[in-house]
């Protein structure tokens, strides 16, 4: 990823590419790790997937996708834009050269200023994302305090409430409007904090086990790795971080799935205490199995895109 020039435009080019590639790749098993994480009645993630199967056909698995794919693609152009000239300007001003290889300090500050830049565009994003994926998800009684609230006192159990499911909104447009207009503009940024603490280290583990997989699968020191070995090193640090990353994505998904009809968590704190006292520590990783195996070719594609597509742009 290094260059002769401090600063280059086309990273953040072949980012916005490799974005909009690793987006229709991995989208479907997003829906199903958002529903696994902030859903209710699912099982496993087998079961997740066959009911959206059944209740929604193959179109609920890209429900949500058309904002994604117009945002994640700026949004992965930012980070592998910002990463990649973080990289060249650290080695420029400690070693004198931008060309010069990063030590693993050097890596590991420019992958935590990445998480930390990512979060002011991704926050909204992601909110916006999970809201369209869940708003198909049943209204339970116990979040509209329906059960019990008849004029003779008489307790409604929960199952007997039947709400059909209803299209809370109507695109991405009408959902970012709503949420500015219900809940101002800190609204769009629910569940930063908790994406922080996902992403700074998050990041941190994505492309430090790309770097050190790369430099393992080279033939040697002086040649560039092979598609198949980006392809793999892609995949397999994508695969690290997001696995890695679960606890803090399902706090950060609860948090942002929240407050559709009334708000449940008062904050990250509150939301971790809450799930753990409800459902146990298990309940931290659920997903993981989804994000290991939506992790992989999500990554992976978005790293061989993005190399290749520097190969064009720098003619080989």
């Amino acid at each position: 990823m290094q260059s002769s020039k401090s600063f280059q435009l086309d990273d953040f080019i072949a980012g916005w590419i490799g974005g909009a590639s690793s987006v229709v790749v991995g989208h479907p098993l997003d829906t199903v790790k958002t529903r696994l994480q902030a859903g209710k009645g699912y099982r496993n993630t087998l079961h997740c997937v066959l009911t959206i199967y059944r209740k929604e056909t193959v179109m609920g698995f890209f429900k949500g996708m058309s904002f994604p794919l117009a945002s994640i693609t700026v949004y992965n152009s930012v980070v592998f834009g910002f990463f990649s000239n973080t990289q060249r300007f650290i080695s420029k001003f400690r070693y004198g050269d931008g060309r010069h290889p990063c030590g693993m300090l050097d890596l590991t500050v420019a992958s935590m200023l990445t998480g930390l830049v990512s979060v002011g565009l991704g926050a909204p994003v992601d909110l916006v994302k999970i809201r369209l994926q869940m708003q198909t998800q049943n209204v339970l009684a116990e979040n509209l305090h329906l059960a019990g609230n008849v004029s003779n006192g008489t307790n409604i159990p929960l199952r007997s409430v039947n709400i059909p499911n209803q299209r809370l909104y109507r695109g991405p447009i009408h959902c970012i409007s709503s949420i500015l207009q219900t809940e101002g503009l800190q609204g769009l940024y629910r569940g930063a904090g908790a994406m922080i603490l996902r992403d700074v280290p998050g990041y941190t583990l994505y492309f430090i086990p790309y770097t050190i997989f790369c430099d393992l699968l080279k033939p040697d020191a002086t040649s560039s790795p092979h598609p198949c070995s980006i392809w793999l090193a892609g995949g397999l640090a994508g695969s690290i971080s997001w696995v890695t990353a679960t606890p803090a994505d399902v706090v950060k998904s609860r948090m942002q799935a929240d407050a559709q009809l009334q708000r449940k968590y008062r904050g990250i704190l509150h939301c971790i205490i809450h799930s753990y006292k409800t459902e146990g520590a298990q309940v931290f990783f659920r997903g993981a199995s989804v994000n290991a195996i939506r992790g992989f070719p999500m990554s992976a594609t978005m790293f061989l895109t993005y190399e290749l597509s520097l190969k064009f742009f720098r003619g080989w």
